[in-house]
């Protein structure tokens, strides 16, 4: 009987246990997470180990007691100084958990108790740490876009995704299971997100004999795509092309130079994209068809 009520799908799915209370543990999930993934943040570019030793002061040495280890509130609490050596902590500590916290909030009054909700937290927590790394190393480390390739295709694989697969329900893939038109769509969405980033870099190197595109972008958009699907995909890149070039734009002028090929951390504006069109993209794209297509 549990099981039935956790497997409905849906924000409007029946719940075991009080809205509000639901809702305070995933924000209290989101933070914990959020710390978790300030580890990876600051140790992953760097190539050490996520689990030992445990967190300490990155100026004095001293490990971290576990009450000054309360997400947000540790930090408020030693008014954002370590206990130690009242070395400066970055507020970066406190700004991913607070973020974490809020986008696991909105992902769970999207979905609900739904069946995808737990493979769409560990997309938002890995697009969190995708862009923070990209922000600070200008790097997409494979250590998470490749496993999150994986888990986005075993989620497609239990929990279908037809958005936009109409002309292959109705052609090519009539009368398939489920799970397989959904992997398919989730391995096309996938294809059309890395291959058209690959391609562009392609071009772009050939034509002007500059990198523009690393192969951390395009591994990136492979996870995006598997999960989201090609319509998704296609606005997750719209979405970050849009934004990168009006904060392209926004540097130039900010600087006062017009450096064509000045490099931006284009997993910042990737990573955007995809929340956008995890949680509101289906909306965007109908009020597009629905305005502007016959």
């Amino acid at each position: 009987m549990i099981l039935s009520l956790i497997l409905q799908t849906g924000p409007t799915a029946p719940l075991l246990l009080p809205f509000p209370l639901l809702l305070c543990g995933v924000i209290a999930l989101g933070f914990a997470i959020g710390s978790f993934l300030n580890v990876v943040i600051h140790r992953v570019p760097r190539d050490e180990s996520i689990v030992f030793p445990n967190s300490r002061c990155p100026e004095c040495g001293v490990a971290i007691r576990p009450y000054d280890n309360v997400p947000v509130i540790s930090y408020l609490v030693l008014r954002g100084r370590c206990r130690n050596c009242r070395t400066p902590i970055s507020a970066r500590y406190p700004a991913v958990e607070a973020l974490t916290g809020l986008l696991f909030a909105m992902t769970f009054l999207h979905d609900g108790l739904a069946p995808v909700l737990p493979f769409d937290l560990i997309f938002v927590a890995a697009l969190i740490a995708l862009i923070f790394i990209d922000a600070e190393h200008m790097i997409l480390p494979d250590v998470i876009t490749l496993p999150g390739l994986l888990i986005m295709l075993v989620c497609r694989a239990l929990v279908p995704n037809f958005f936009g697969l109409g002309f292959v329900i109705n052609g090519l893939l009539a009368g398939w299971p489920t799970w397989t038109v959904s992997l398919f769509g989730a391995l096309f969405g996938a294809v059309l997100g890395g291959g058209s980033l690959w391609l562009v870099g392609w071009l772009w190197q050939r034509l002007r004999g500059v990198e523009a595109m690393g192969l951390g972008d395009v591994k990136m958009m492979f996870m995006v795509g598997a999960l989201l699907g090609w319509p998704l995909t296609l606005l997750t890149i719209f979405i970050a092309v849009f934004a990168g070039s009006l904060a392209g734009i926004f540097v130039m002028l900010w600087r006062r130079e017009r450096d064509m090929q000045m490099l931006l951390p284009f997993g910042i504006f990737l990573g955007i994209g995809a929340l956008v069109s995890l949680f509101v993209g289906q909306e965007i794209i109908s009020w597009y068809v629905g305005r502007f297509m016959p």
